[in-house]
């Protein structure tokens, strides 16, 4: 057990400026997101190679954002005025003055926590040297591993002897190589090297004594530039790391469906070489060749300049190696059985006895995976239909549902071909179901279908019976073991009979339908949740007992910000609990003061959007995939299903109890957006993650609990 503790982390936040709306502009609370992933990495008390991990999150984040949501505010930029519409009433020029500053103070801040971990490496005895830092045996052992690895996987470019500047990729590294003569008998060269990605960023160094020596591969290379450029008669080489940020949206016609996968390599293509929006570059490289490289490279005064320390692409310090010392990771947790699942694993008998809930990674994913290959080989079942949005890399889900096809089964596969950075991964998913015999549906025309449903048919006597999983995670059992999420496996006919009629809508997209249960977008999910903050509002100003609480990734819609904002001067409580994205501004005076909002960070990704509504004191519980966007009640087919079983609502109000009483993971969300850890008031300190596992181990497992 980790000693438990509510001594406030390391503050490495500064208060966000120049936000004077009713709103908090959604790109602006994103980075206060990302702030409070820096907070872990910061943190001291968090493991020492977990919190050079969160550094890797905070790089790979940061990206993410740049290739997505600056570059949208980007195209909105020369639509004036009309574009606020988009950005919550802000004009997108100014939201990016906002991002450039806060990203630079950022920057300071994460090399600040670079070299604090430096220095707590060292105290284990862990040293990261460059290129002028190695011995003899280091270097012999350098030149040997670059001309063995790396030397014939590198191609540069001289800037001077190409007729066009080479495309820079997004997502890899360069070197901006300076070539000159210490006699300056020669005039310079400049040459551009883009970092092999098959080739791994660290590498450990012959050990000295009990100390232990890693390099990067950016300085590998440094050390052997005389060799790579050895034909070119120069003695003096300078390089500095260079990083390109590109616009990643897909430019898609309308007519989605014809030929849709070739459309969508072809955007896939484009993407690589969409308009740069941010370079992020070595503090020290010379004035005339970062010249050399915005010209070349297009970069104007509305692209983002990040002048940064001597290593970017910090996301690949998630593979950091550990050197196998105890105690600087957490432990991987030991997942918990659930109770209601016999020891050998059957699930249609346990499932059609009651309703079944799992948490995730508390419990294992592979009950969905068994749950599948049970389909796939029973007799009696007649067929299996799954939503598929991101998929694991080598995906039991998808290599159950070919077993499936080959034993007979009708499987049907609606596969989404738009989920962000996993197109071309999901292009491969489809052709190889298709070649097994899986019908594939390439989602549906004009909607991104990201809900998480999972159906199996079974012929039992005379009738038909329907088992279904709806889940708020994705189908996919990499990110189960880090998200956490949760599915619930119910043979209920209110909830079956209702993802069978979604199941048709995807086959057959003119059939439309209502829905009495579930809660699907974009049809009705948005004026139900309306519905349900209003008969909160209404219960309240009678005097009768009036709440909500939300658990979610992100709260960002305008209509729902404003009905919370009403049902708070109503005097409905109102518990958010918020990872990412948050526009609401909590505790202004007759706006927001009976609303309260928290994010937690921690060991694993809170993923889950659970919603409670008082309902005159008979609670309405609800699962979702979507969170409370435009994107996601408006533009993507998504399902929010109800809670029935009364054990159940048990556990998830339990789940959000101890949620809600974190008080050492858990940050204020308010409208200065300084994430300081919540004060809280149960007198001990309350760590949710771990006290969740407590929880399940007791309610499901008792005697077992393992973990940090």
């Amino acid at each position: 057990m980790v000693r438990k503790t509510t001594t406030p982390i390391v503050d490495v936040t500064i208060p966000y400026q120049g936000m004077k709306k009713q709103v908090i502009n959604k790109e602006v609370s994103w980075l206060s997101f990302n702030d409070r992933v820096l907070q872990e990495a910061a943190d001291p008390r968090v493991p020492l190679f977990e919190r050079i991990k969160f550094l890797g999150i905070f790089s790979s984040n940061l990206d993410e954002f740049f290739r997505v949501r600056v570059a949208q505010l980007q195209r909105l930029v020369p639509l004036g005025r009309k574009a606020k519409r988009f950005t919550g009433g802000y004009n997108p020029k100014k939201v990016l003055n906002l991002i450039q500053d806060r990203v630079q103070q950022q920057h300071v801040l994460f090399d600040d926590i670079y070299q604090q971990i430096l220095r707590s490496l060292a105290q284990h005895r862990i040293f990261i040297v460059n290129e002028r830092q190695l011995n003899d045996r280091q270097t012999a052992f350098v030149r040997a591993y670059f001309r063995r690895e790396v030397r014939r996987k590198l191609i540069p470019l001289m800037i001077d002897q190409v007729d066009k500047f080479p495309e820079l990729r997004d997502e890899s590294i360069y070197l901006a190589v300076l070539l000159a003569r210490a006699d300056k008998s020669k005039a310079p060269q400049y040459a551009v090297i883009e970092l092999p990605s098959t080739v791994p960023r660290f590498l450990i160094l012959p050990q000295i004594g009990h100390d232990k020596y890693v390099i990067i591969l950016d300085d590998v290379i440094r050390f052997n530039l005389d060799d790579v450029f050895s034909a070119f008669g120069y003695d003096d080489y300078q390089a500095y790391t260079v990083k390109l940020t590109r616009d990643a949206e897909l430019e898609l016609d309308d007519d989605l469906w014809r030929s849709f996968t070739k459309k969508m390599a072809k955007s896939l293509k484009q993407r690589r070489e969409g308009n740069p929006v941010r370079l992020v570059y070595d503090a020290d490289i010379p004035a005339d060749l970062l010249a050399i490289l915005k010209e070349n490279l297009q970069i104007n005064e509305d692209d983002t300049l990040v002048a940064g320390a001597r290593y970017h692409n910090f996301r690949d310090f998630m593979k950091f190696p550990n050197f196998g010392i105890d105690g600087e990771r957490y432990k991987p947790i030991r997942t918990l059985p659930h109770r209601h699942v016999p020891e050998d694993g059957r699930l249609f008998n346990a499932v059609k006895q009651r309703d079944i809930l799992m948490h995730y990674p508390y419990q294992s994913f592979d009950y969905v995976i068994d749950f599948l290959r049970e389909s796939a080989i029973d007799p009696d079942v007649l067929s299996i239909k799954i939503t598929i949005y991101r998929a694991a890399r080598d995906s039991s889900v998808m290599n159950a549902l070919i077993n499936a096809a080959k034993n007979g089964k009708r499987v049907v596969v609606v596969l989404e071909l738009r989920a962000r950075f996993d197109e071309e991964a999901n292009i491969d998913w489809g052709n190889r179901l298709q070649d097994e015999g899986v019908k594939v549906i390439f989602g549906v025309p004009g909607l991104k279908v990201h809900s998480k449903l999972l159906m199996v048919t079974r012929q039992e006597k005379d009738r038909l019976v329907r088992y279904a999983i709806i889940g708020t995670g994705n189908y996919n059992e990499d990110t189960a073991r880090i998200y956490s999420d949760h599915s619930l496996f119910t043979a209920d006919r209110r909830l079956t009979g209702e993802v069978n009629k979604v199941f048709e809508f995807y086959e057959r997209n003119y059939k439309l339908t209502t829905f009495k249960h579930l809660l699907v977008s974009p049809f009705d999910m948005r004026k139900k949740f309306v519905k349900l903050i209003q008969t909160e509002i209404n219960s309240a100003r009678t005097g009768r007992n009036a709440y909500i609480l939300l658990k979610l990734n992100n709260l960002v819609d305008t209509e729902l910000v404003q009905k919370l904002y009403e049902a708070s001067q109503a005097g409905v409580k109102v518990r958010l609990i918020v990872r990412s994205m948050f526009a609401l501004k909590v505790g202004l005076s007759e706006l927001s003061e009976n609303i309260e909002a928290y994010s937690i960070v921690d060991k694993f990704l809170e993923h889950s959007r659970i919603y409670v509504f008082c309902n005159a004191d008979n609670p309405k519980y609800y699962l979702s995939s979507a969170d409370l966007m435009r994107r996601n009640l408006d533009r993507r087919v998504e399902v929010t299903a109800p809670v029935y079983d009364p054990d159940i609502q048990k556990e998830l109000q339990r789940f959000l109890d101890i949620q809600f009483a974190d008080n050492v993971k858990s940050r204020v969300l308010n409208e200065r957006l300084d994430n300081t850890i919540r004060d809280g008031d149960v007198g001990h300190a309350v760590r949710a993650q771990w006290d969740i596992y407590d929880y399940l181990a007791q309610l499901n497992a008792p005697g077992l609990v393992e973990h940090d």
